[in-house]
């Protein structure tokens, strides 16, 4: 291959480009609108697995002959068809939710690190603290918890006067260690 090629491009390919990206970009705003805002956002796993499927469809569809535009449109509506039916499956039959679902875990609470739980999401201290660093804190003896979010996201609940809202924790695993105050509070 020589490469000349790497910087080539002709008319026809232009305009082929060009009416891909706006039929694809035209295609995904109407699927957008029927199928809600949820389409991408990053709620769960199969919001991220959505995501990442769009785009390579996308960059397919745009940038070479195969599959055609009407092809890559079908594709992406199949996946909002299926993101939606999971949606629903995971409203109504809760025993199902769990199978679809990663559960948010417990990485730390009361200061204290958990490491079966650190092990499990395959972290290490090192990368809770950069997270308290980003949210301004000083002291892990500010830290009421931090939670592994089904998206990958951690969540910092700084300590504070208002007491706990148990609810929010409900779905967590290992919410428990929320409830008692660490040995090592003291330090």
């Amino acid at each position: 291959m020589k490469w000349q090629t790497w910087f080539s491009i002709d008319w026809q390919q232009l305009v082929g480009i060009s009416l891909s990206a706006a039929g694809f970009y035209v295609g995904l705003m109407l699927f957008t609108r029927l199928m809600g805002l949820r389409s991408f956002s990053k709620i769960s796993s199969h919001d991220f697995a959505m995501t990442v499927a769009i785009g390579s469809i996308l960059a397919s569809t745009v940038l070479s002959d195969s599959p055609s535009l009407m092809q890559g449109l079908f594709a992406v509506a199949v996946l909002f068809v299926m993101q939606g039916l999971i949606s629903m499956i995971r409203r109504k039959v809760k025993p199902l939710k769990s199978l679809i679902d990663n559960r948010a875990i417990i990485l730390m609470a009361h200061g204290e690190y958990f490491a079966d739980n650190l092990a499990e999401a395959n972290l290490s201290t090192s990368d809770v603290q950069e997270v308290l660093r980003k949210n301004g804190l000083k002291s892990k003896t500010e830290v009421f918890a931090v939670i592994m979010e089904t998206t990958g996201d951690m969540s910092v609940i700084k300590n504070n006067d208002v007491p706990p809202d148990w609810a929010l924790f409900d779905d967590i695993r290992d919410s428990e260690l929320l409830m008692r105050p660490s040995h090592h509070e003291s330090n």
